[in-house]
């Protein structure tokens, strides 16, 4: 590297540590954190605002045009998602699991953590967002916290449950086929690898805390019913959270179109009043359960556009590629020890600098499928603990608990589990 190209090495890493010290202080919003840099980046690394050369690279064109497209297949499989989740929602398919998980737990403090932990977990597979946190969160955690189970347990609970369906999650997926250009069959190969030690983790977890928390009170009772609580839901349909994940599975099915047939299914199986109008209002309070998400998706693809860009790319690979693990037991090191550094909208964090970070590990010479792993493996990390999440801070408020201290009390847990998935994960690829 010459010397001009180290002081925009510099310049770049100065921005790039201000921006994160500002999204940890809370002082800059993600949404508006990540577009920024990705222009500050390509100004300090010499890109033009704008060129009449179709072919050079510019700020405008490439960057802000072309970056605010990137991502518009994980867009899409955000929005379809969504809408199959307020479909469930809407259907009562969702509070009849959790109300039949809750009956079948009886007054067990554990066996209840576990149940609602397993039904969590699948719901967060068939849709994610705050707004399924928060419905799946306001009936489960008063059940728990009746049982005797404490605030600590019944929020890390929901967050496991946050951390574990979002990895089954298909229509999350993209954001990986869009960065890394992996097929969605690639990508299902690997899942189980991230969230076994994931789910076993969780489970030791859920079991050890309540053992040393002690059980508290035995009586429990459902929350006040609300409207549409009573709504009769076929047994058969209660499968509907899992046609999508098993078409992907299975039948190696992409996104958009297993979420659509699981749509389809969920009404053939339920037969609501007024279909039509179920799809249509749950595409619209979908959408809107997602804006935030979808925003955030346009400032990773513009992030990601600079980051890729000729010049940018040329000022921080060689930066890259000298702390490029090359071998098993160093890419099971690096990124067990730096997978913090998913949390705060870190590097490594695939909602923020980490699908910049992921693809230029791949113009480096790391393969896309480890790029890949080792993304899903350290997001186990900020999916559960981070503190910027908002359906931590949610949890966190709604049980009253200290977000701080559900911070401290998961990340070895997580960490561990990241650890796991990468020691089965490294020899397979490598």
């Amino acid at each position: 590297m010459t010397t001009s190209m180290w002081f925009q090495a510099i310049g770049i890493l100065l921005v790039f540590l201000v921006f994160v010290g500002l999204m940890m202080a809370r002082k800059l919003p993600t949404i508006l954190a990540l577009p920024c840099m990705a222009i500050l980046f390509a100004i300090i690394a010499g890109v033009p605002w704008m060129s009449n050369n179709p072919d050079v690279t510019s700020i405008a064109k490439t960057i802000l045009a072309g970056g605010s497209m990137k991502l518009s297949g994980a867009i899409a499989g955000l929005v379809f998602g969504a809408w199959f989740g307020q479909i469930l929602n809407k259907v009562g398919i969702t509070k009849s699991i959790i109300r039949k998980a809750a009956e079948l737990a009886g007054d067990k403090p554990v066996l209840i953590a576990i149940l609602f932990f397993i039904t969590a977990s699948i719901i967060f597979s068939a849709a994610g967002g705050l707004g399924m946190v928060i419905l799946v969160g306001t009936i489960v955690i008063p059940i728990m916290l009746t049982a005797g189970i404490s605030q600590f347990v019944a929020s890390i609970v929901v967050l496991l449950a946050v951390g574990v369906g979002s990895l089954f999650n298909v229509s999350n997926w993209a954001v990986y086929v869009d960065v890394l250009g992996l097929s969605v069959d690639k990508i299902a190969n690997y899942t189980l690898v991230v969230a076994l030690p994931l789910i076993l983790i969780s489970l030791i977890m859920i079991v050890f805390y309540i053992k040393k928390d002690g059980k508290g009170r035995k009586a429990w009772a459902m929350p006040a019913a609300t409207p549409g609580d009573n709504k009769k839901v076929p047994a058969i349909a209660l499968i509907s959270p899992l046609v999508p994940v098993i078409l992907v599975f299975v039948f190696k099915i992409d996104i958009v179109p297993a979420v659509i047939i699981g749509a389809i299914v969920t009404i053939l199986l339920t037969w609501p009043k007024r279909p039509i109008h179920i799809l249509s209002s749950a595409m619209i309070e979908g959408i809107q359960d997602v804006a935030g998400a979808m925003a955030l998706m346009i400032g990773i693809g513009i992030l990601l556009s600079s980051v890729m860009s000729p010049q940018v790319s040329a000022v921080i690979s060689p930066l890259i590629e000298s702390v490029l693990p090359g071998n098993p037991v160093m890419y099971i090191l690096f990124f067990t020890i730096l997978s913090p550094l998913a949390i705060y909208r870190g590097p490594l964090n695939v909602w923020g600098l980490g699908s910049g970070i992921a693809a230029l590990f791949v113009s480096a010479g790391m393969t896309p499928v480890a790029a890949m792993l080792a993304l899903r493996a350290v997001s186990n990390v900020q999916s559960v603990s981070d503190p910027t999440n908002s359906h931590n801070v949610w949890v966190a408020d709604f049980t009253k608990s200290d977000i701080n201290e559900i911070l401290k009390k998961t990340l070895p847990w997580t960490m561990a589990s990241v650890l796991i998935s990468l020691i089965f994960g490294a020899f397979m690829v490598f």
